[in-house]
């Protein structure tokens, strides 16, 4: 108490503590443009055809592929050495399908072309004469096949493009694709993802430099160096990571604008069992496991297949494909 009975002093104010520097706000994500403006562009119809029949393709798709007598630890294999042959049967099958995205015969001297070492590698373009050059290509297909049971359980291409090399009316097209018996024969085609592909290269880019752990100038990319739609072969169109020591710049499927296709489609059966299950086996079979090893994932796979809620799951189906997996691969 102070001498004069008054009031207690206040105790000095604690001094104020250090300010923190506040982590700078992450900018805003890349927008979709809703493909080409109308009033600029003069195809916008057919724009939206050629999304629709993109779409209505896999239920037209045929090829004379047929795979057999691959044992079932070796399906990891298949999306190299048939995703080219299958790329090509899809630019076929869409230029089938010209009464769809052309009913009115507009476009006749246009078709789907796929050429290697350009971008986007599917061209809707003409080389008839007369035609002034902003005219020979008319949109573009970047154009990727995955195989529903490979391994990673998710698209592994690269896709590297400059945003500014793609035009308002370019797409990103990835088609999922299966054996119609799963293990062995006649590749079928399901539902295709399908973005815009200028879209598809910003959030690609953003992702790189603002969501993942590596921050900092590591985390930039260098902008290529030809920034103009429809490249000729050996312009420098694709964008460059300053650092990646992982050689993962590119992978789209990790920029998360897959993320629900993704886990819609691994949800969708194949002869009964949803293809995550299906991917999940083989990747059991081929990652070299052995007897007990191969027995315990199986029990932990089920168990976890069990808690699920997977609608029309059956248990017993599921066993029956994964002994049958065991059997074979003891026989192997």
């Amino acid at each position: 108490m102070p001498e004069d009975g008054g009031a207690p002093a206040e105790p000095e104010a604690a001094a104020a503590a250090p300010a923190v520097a506040a982590a700078p706000a992450r900018p805003p994500e890349p927008t979709r443009l809703g493909g080409p403006d109308k009033a600029t562009w003069a195809h916008r119809d057919l724009y939206d055809r050629v999304f629709d029949a993109l779409h209505a393709l896999p239920s037209r798709f045929r090829t004379s592929l047929r795979i057999a007598g691959i044992s079932a630890t070796d399906l990891f294999t298949l999306n190299t050495p048939l995703g080219a042959a299958i790329e090509q049967s899809v630019v076929e099958s869409l230029n089938d399908l010209r009464e769809l995205w052309d009913p009115n015969q507009e476009y006749q001297l246009y078709s789907f072309v796929r050429q290697a070492q350009v971008f986007p590698d599917v061209r809707l373009q003409t080389t008839a004469p007369g035609v002034a050059n902003a005219d020979r290509v008319l949109m573009g297909i970047e154009l990727k096949g995955w195989f529903v049971l490979a391994k990673e359980g998710e698209p592994s291409f690269r896709y590297k493009a400059a945003p500014m090399a793609c035009a308002p009316q370019d797409l990103l097209v990835v088609y999922p694709w299966t054996l119609d018996e799963v293990l062995s024969g006649t590749p079928k085609l399901l539902r295709p993802f399908v973005e815009e592909a200028r879209y598809a290269a910003e959030q690609r880019n953003y992702y790189w430099e603002n969501m993942r752990t590596t921050k900092g100038p590591q985390a930039g990319v260098k902008p290529a160096p030809h920034q103009a739609p429809y490249p000729n072969k050996g312009d420098k169109f694709n964008d460059e990571p300053v650092s990646d020591q992982g050689k993962n710049f590119g992978r789209v499927a990790r920029s998360r604008i897959m993320d629900d296709f993704i886990t819609a489609l691994m949800l969708q059966p194949l002869s009964g069992i949803p293809a995550r299950y299906w991917q999940a086996f083989l990747k059991i079979f081929a990652e070299g496991n052995q007897g007990d090893n191969i027995e315990r994932a199986l029990a932990t796979l089920r168990a976890q297949a069990e808690g699920s809620g997977d609608a029309g799951l059956k248990l017993d189906a599921l066993d029956k494909i994964a002994e049958g997996l065991l059997d074979l691969t003891e026989r192997l």
